[in-house]
């Protein structure tokens, strides 16, 4: 298996609109037709900003109407708070475009050097710019929702250089949130179908370059969120996953029936649940979890099971009266639970899982799964298990910097 993932920071424009039926839009730069294109038909996308499966708490703050007008015509910026140790989002006018800084390796394997790994917020998404900007050939984006404006039009760029770009966007619960930047991709002569109709929702997030490597997120492509969102990105450019990755594109591009292949390290839903639950089930010493939901039974059985054997077994959250009663239970079983308030400067969506860090038996799983039933047995998602992997070590430091700031959960 070669794994790689590359970071660095990356400029952010955050813009939000005043109540809560105000719909929210990136206002990333102002590059011509594409930009305005995409801007332009955000601001009369109105919604709401619940959606099933993806549970996110309102975080922006609102801007009044005269700060608003402010950033539309580039004369003021706002920065959303940032976590304790996370690289500060700089927030350019809407005439400024993003700055696409050289790309920055964190390497972790002293032999190897290819063992990176990215993460937001502190290191921003500059990894999936510059991976669109690089692509000699082709791109193949999968993503649950899109809403960045320097990613489309990076997109449609390529597209304009002779690379051919396809991009599936969900429809099944995203398809307002989207509805823009399909617009604006589909003016810009990107082959942009919506997602297959074989699978519940498209909640996958990965981009394949060139058929050579592939990004696995844990995020969305949303940019008003990443100044303050806990997320991963991992390149694979392990050949048999990458294959693996785009026959089931292919498939769910032409909305076919597809078994997708495991690849090397690779689990997808339909059907992980047991994949992740093996993990679980697996550790011997040390557990860290972060996730965005957490009702899926066998999941939380799982972990549970974990802790009464003497697992030592913490949970990282948003916190959430969705999952009020797991938390309980989890602490009942000996699982420590610790979460940040909705409001908090860190919103936990990554989805992730260490067992055994810094053992013979570590290994690690991120990907797109959120810890429901909906996730694990109805949608297309994706992840990747890097067993014994250097990037372990530095997913397991990430946690566990993100547990230390956290409030213990008191069960009742």
């Amino acid at each position: 298996m070669t794994v790689r993932c590359d970071v660095s920071a990356v400029a952010l424009q955050v813009a939000a609109a005043g109540d809560a039926s105000s719909q929210r839009w990136p206002l990333d730069d102002n590059r011509g037709d594409v930009e305005t294109t995409l801007v332009c038909a955000m601001l009369t996308n109105v919604r709401t900003p619940s959606r099933r499966g993806t549970s996110r708490a309102a975080r922006l703050t609102a801007l009044p109407l005269s700060a608003l007008l402010l950033v539309l015509g580039g004369c003021a910026a706002s920065t959303l708070p940032q976590p304790s140790g996370a690289a500060t989002a700089t927030t350019a006018g809407s005439g400024a475009a993003t700055p696409r800084p050289a790309l920055a390796s964190t390497p972790t394997g002293a032999a190897a050097g290819y063992d990176t790994l990215g993460v937001e917020p502190d290191q921003g998404l500059g990894v999936v710019y510059q991976a669109i900007a690089g692509a000699q050939h082709s791109i193949d984006l999968v993503m649950y929702e899109l809403e960045d404006s320097t990613a489309v039009s990076d997109l449609v760029q390529a597209e304009r250089r002779g690379v051919t770009v396809r991009v599936i966007l969900d429809q099944a619960y995203a398809k307002s949130e989207n509805q823009a930047a399909y617009a604006a991709l589909l003016e810009g002569g990107v082959a942009v179908h919506w997602s297959s109709t074989q699978v519940d929702i498209t909640h996958q997030k990965t981009l394949i370059v060139d058929a050579r490597e592939a990004l696995i997120m844990t995020g969305n492509l949303t940019s008003q969120y990443y100044a303050t969102t806990r997320d991963f990105v991992v390149e694979d450019t392990d050949p048999v996953d990458v294959a693996a990755i785009g026959a089931v594109f292919d498939a769910d591009f032409a909305s076919s029936p597809v078994t997708p292949s495991a690849g090397d390290d690779l689990v997808w839903s339909p059907g992980s649940e047991p994949a992740l639950a093996a993990i679980i089930q697996g550790a011997r010493r040390q557990l860290l979890v972060e996730n965005e939901e957490m009702s899926d039974p066998e999941i939380v059985a799982a972990l549970e099971a974990a802790a009464k054997r003497g697992v030592d077994v913490e949970v990282c959250m948003t916190d959430s009266s969705s999952w009020s009663s797991e938390f309980d239970a989890l602490v009942h079983a000996g699982v420590r639970v610790v979460t940040y308030a909705a409001n908090a400067s860190l919103y936990i969506h990554a989805k992730v899982i260490v067992a055994d860090p810094g053992t013979s038996t570590e290994k690690a799983f991120v990907g797109s799964e959120n810890f429901s039933s909906t996730s694990l047995d109805l949608n297309r998602e994706l992840g990747i298990v890097l067993d014994g992997s250097a990037i372990d070590g530095q997913v397991a430091a990430v946690l566990e910097g993100d547990i230390s700031g956290a409030t213990a959960w008191s069960a009742s």
